[in-house]
């Protein structure tokens, strides 16, 4: 039965795809309703719901409501049947007979299958609420509905058989299916150029990355006797040959996550996608790839050593601390939201090396701590991102422009979205109250653990991994005061700021509305995710958490009631009764009881204007100077002269342009080399019949010698 589900859910992601192929249809569909269906339904209501579905002003309509139905199931689905297997914690396998005679498609579903289908089924059903009105603006002509609507229905199916499959050559075909399907839609405004480049470097990594995940599987492979991952759970690799395999595993996965510096894809893909894509692709997709990773190293991998979770605990640290401090100099919101991803990415990363750190020196109950705490961030960051994009698309809907510095006011315009948005702030920057809080709290917990283990080196790089945790929260929080205060405080900076408004169809905001509740509630209620982590982690790691708390609903003692716990329920009572007072003292106190409205920043002189504002480029600045070195900058002030000796400032003119390290330093070099490579493999096409027939000769007497 809860196999069944997991397939539902499959079935009607692919339907999805293939309905939206009827969209230019209509003819079609008439001439058939015609012949087959006119003579036994005349004058019934069968007869009037198809007359009503295919009226020529309705049928575009109704077809997009009737995809992103069948994707909305499918969600449903996926999030019925993650929490049937997280419940029962149990394991099911089966076969589809659908690969090559002598190798069927084997199909898994365990508790990390399925917790990874709950967080895709709630990605997806967002989206389906929210993608009717949002496509609605696409011209036909220009962007058809039914490309979009197959390659969302391929891409989700893809996603979700990932996590069903139960051996390499499956997991490959669902994997190729995810990034090729994910690939037509970053490049379906394909009219732009910056789309076009931004799909080739994404296939161009994501193909690479499958290169190596192959690679990784066949070293696994070679020391066994088959692909099925049953078989290559019982590999017995020497050392070398496990950190080869696992090297392999960390690239492919890693590059499809986005951790540094094979990062370089995100910023690129995700502005140009459409916003409820780069919400799937940064919110569900990317955690894809980290169950790539938990899966191969955690569960097909025999043992895990330490030195891998040091690694992965560097390499997190520098993508977290990286992420944000790049994400500090966006001035485009997605781009701005992609580089984030990147820094919550580090996160998860992290936690998982000090799991795997604490396993191999023998703190089983600490390794299920990290592996807890890098879940729920993945749980976490999947909804507050998920809504951010969405709330960026409804911003890029309504004001045409995702530049931060050229919006501004928009709270008072656009109440709702400000509202979502906001707990969408809120999350990510790790604020109590809200879900995003819990996650980074039940990392340091897991860093603070240190004193467990006898490893000196080990020792000094956890605290420093810790500290860099906690500024990587605090400029977190910096940056999206930054992007809450530029675009939705203070006055508009824009035309288009100062005539916009809320979305016409409230269904938009359906999908961020839920998103933002679920952020708020495992905010306060966090025990009910965490117990089904708990689950997951003794399964995968045949250790758990125990519950060391007399009522575990209300506190979380993830190492002991006695040493430390948190209690949000309590936070929020307590919150809520310090507003209370302040509120009451004020109204009751005469001096502050009548309320003065002024408008705000103006220092009661008046006369404010947007120039006068501050904008990204000025808040951030601070950050800039102190940590110069992590950008290459280039910061120009121009200066129009006038007068008879040009001796008067009539304007000035600044230019902030911010690149990433990783292209000059690290993928231009790859690039030279590479078309120095093809220039001198190209000689060898000389256009001379002799010569051909020389290398004819050559290689014939090679093959030769190598045959004898």
């Amino acid at each position: 039965m809860v196999l069944m589900l997991a397939y539902a859910a499959v079935l009607f992601s692919f339907a999805s795809g293939l309905l939206a192929l009827l969209t230019n249809r209509r003819p079609l569909l008439l001439a058939l309703d015609r012949r087959y269906l006119a003579r036994y339904s005349d004058g019934s209501r069968r007869r009037l719901v198809l007359d009503y579905s295919l009226d020529e002003n309705r049928y575009p309509l109704l077809l997009r409501k009737a995809v992103f139905v069948l994707l909305g199931l499918s969600g449903l689905f996926a999030v019925l049947a993650g929490l049937a297997v997280l419940i029962s914690q149990q394991v099911f396998s089966g076969q589809i007979p659908l690969g090559l005679p002598w190798l069927p498609w084997h199909v898994r579903f365990d508790g990390l299958s399925g917790f990874f289908f709950l967080i895709v089924g709630i990605g997806v059903g967002a989206v389906s609420l929210y993608g009717p009105a949002y496509v609605a603006d696409y011209q036909e002509s220009q962007h058809p509905f039914a490309v979009l609507g197959l390659f969302t229905g391929l891409f989700v199916a893809g996603m979700l058989l990932v996590l069903l499959a139960d051996d390499a050559f499956f997991f490959m075909i669902a994997w190729e299916l995810m990034s090729v399907a994910s690939y037509f839609l970053v490049a379906f405004q394909h009219e732009y150029s910056t789309n076009r480049r931004a799909a080739f470097i994404y296939l161009l990594m994501a193909e690479v990355g499958a290169l190596a995940i192959i690679l990784a599987f066949g070293v696994l492979a070679g020391f066994t006797d088959g692909f099925t991952f049953d078989a290559l759970r019982q590999a017995a690799l020497s050392p070398t040959w496990a950190n080869i395999a696992f090297v392999l595993a960390l690239l492919g996965f890693g590059m499809k996550a986005g951790i540094v510096p094979i990062h370089v894809w995100l910023p690129e893909a995700h502005p140009v996608a459409p916003s409820h894509i780069s919400a799937l692709m940064s919110g569900v997709m990317l955690k894809v790839a980290v169950y790539g990773l938990i899966r191969f190293c955690f569960d097909l991998l025999s043992q895990v050593q330490w030195q891998w979770g040091v690694v992965l605990l560097i390499l997190g640290t520098v993508s977290a601390l990286g992420g944000i401090l790049y994400a500090m100099m966006q001035s485009n919101l997605k781009r701005l939201l992609a580089y984030s991803s990147v820094e919550n990415i580090g996160i998860i990363f992290m936690v998982l090396g000090l799991a795997m750190i604490f396993m191999a020196n023998g703190h089983p109950q600490l390794a299920a701590l990290g592996f807890l705490a890098a879940l729920f961030h993945a749980f976490n960051h999947a909804l507050f991102k998920n809504l951010l994009f969405l709330g960026a698309g409804i911003l890029q809907h309504q004001i045409h422009d995702l530049n931060i510095d050229s919006m501004g006011g928009l709270i008072k315009r656009m109440p709702h979205t400000s509202f979502l948005f906001l707990v969408g702030c809120m999350s990510i920057s790790s604020l109590p109250l809200f879900n995003g809080f819990v996650s980074e709290w039940l990392a340091f917990q897991t860093a603070l653990q240190v004193s467990a283990l006898d490893n000196g080196v080990l020792r000094s790089l956890i605290p420093v991994s810790a500290a860099a945790l906690a500024l990587t929260a605090a400029l977190a929080a910096a940056c999206f005061v930054n992007v809450f205060g530029m675009m939705f405080l203070g006055l508009p900076r824009s035309r288009n700021s100062e005539k916009a408004h809320e979305v016409d169809d409230k269904s938009m905001l359906y999908g961020p509305a839920l998103l933002a509740g679920l952020c708020f509630l495992f905010g306060i209620f966090p025990s009910g995710v965490i117990n089904l982590i708990n689950g997951v982690a003794g399964q995968l790691l045949g250790h758990s958490l125990p519950s060391d708390s007399a009522a575990s609903w209300l506190w979380l003692a993830p190492v002991a009631a006695n040493k430390v716990s948190y209690s949000p329920l309590l936070v929020l009572v307590g919150v809520l009764m310090a507003g209370g007072v302040s509120f009451r003292y004020l109204r009751r106190n005469p001096e502050t009881k009548t309320m003065r409205r002024a408008a705000a920043w103006d220092c009661g002189f008046g006369g404010l204007t947007p120039r006068m504002q501050y904008s990204g480029s000025a808040f951030t600045m601070p950050f800039r100077r102190i940590f110069a070195k992590v950008w290459l900058l280039d910061e120009q002030i121009d200066k129009d002269m006038k007068g008879a000796l040009d001796m008067e400032v009539a304007a000035v003119h600044y230019r902030l342009q911010i690149q990433d390290h990783c292209w000059p330093r690290l993928y231009q070099p790859i690039a030279h080399g590479v078309n120095q490579l093809a220039k001198q493999v190209g000689r060898i096409q000389t256009g001379n019949i002799r010569v051909y027939l020389g290398y004819s000769f050559v290689t014939l007497i090679l093959m030769l010698w190598v045959i004898s």
